[in-house]
């Protein structure tokens, strides 16, 4: 059954108009009134799960559906990962967001590091994150998640480290820091992860992150980890400790 992300708020018997992302996706395969969907909101602040749907008009730009029966799956990770990866070039980002949203990711924030080839500011950055974002919502219709992770600004590792300073016991931002690296005391994640609670998963752009932001990374307790002996492209590696950490 098709599904579209539909970002209002629903409730079962009601007659709606899609958004105008949905509506062009329900145009473009050419359903027709009777068609049955499904839709979900994706967010914190409605009901979750998903809802079945069947479509009551076509029109030229609009479509109404009428929004049935509530259904409280949820098909999330067992455990939060939030990636922290670094901008890679051309495709390779929109494929990064992609999969990691099928696997999983609980948030994911594009660094702007020393070594990133894409460098965004501005409007530019605006157009690139909200790009990112509805990559993000397409991978979820697909892979069949009701939440949508969300896409952060993107910003260095610098600003991020100050925005999320956490002292000793202050109780914030709890969870374990990992930072994927070539350091030769990196400890192979197996051996670094708990049995439970939330992760933030640092990784750099082509060529990885520079000297001086590994350090700081560090001095943060990211902790050092290893997928082994190959070096994986930019774009693979934290995919590897996603499926790793998220798949049953």
């Amino acid at each position: 059954m098709p599904r579209f992300h539909c970002p209002v708020p629903l409730t079962c018997g009601e007659i709606i108009d899609l958004p105008p992302g949905a509506a062009r996706h329900v145009q473009v395969l050419r359903l027709q009134p009777g068609a049955v969907i499904t839709l979900f909101n994706g967010g914190p602040d409605g009901p979750g799960g998903e809802f079945d749907a069947t479509v009551t008009r076509m029109g030229r730009s609009d479509v109404q559906v009428l929004v049935g029966a509530h259904k409280g799956v949820e098909r999330e990770a067992p455990r939060a990962v939030h990636l922290l990866a670094g901008i890679t070039a051309n495709e390779r980002m929109d494929w990064l967001v992609e999969k990691a949203s099928e696997l999983g990711a609980a948030s994911l924030t594009p660094l702007l590091s020393e070594r990133s080839v894409l460098k965004l500011k501005g409007e530019r950055g605006d157009k690139k994150r909200a790009h990112w974002q509805a990559v993000a919502v397409a991978a979820c219709e697909q892979c069949g998640r009701n939440q949508v992770p969300p896409v952060h600004e993107a910003l260095s590792l610098a600003d991020w480290l100050a925005a999320h300073d956490r002292p000793a016991q202050d109780g914030r931002e709890p969870g374990t820091r990992l930072l994927l690296s070539l350091h030769p005391d990196a400890r192979p994640l197996r051996e670094a992860v708990p049995d439970s609670g939330a992760v933030w998963l640092l990784s750099g752009p082509e060529g990885g992150l520079a000297p001086a932001e590994e350090a700081a990374a560090l001095a943060a307790g990211f902790v050092p980890v290893t997928l082994g002996p190959r070096v994986l492209r930019a774009e693979t590696a934290p995919l590897a400790v996603l499926a790793a950490l998220t798949l049953g």
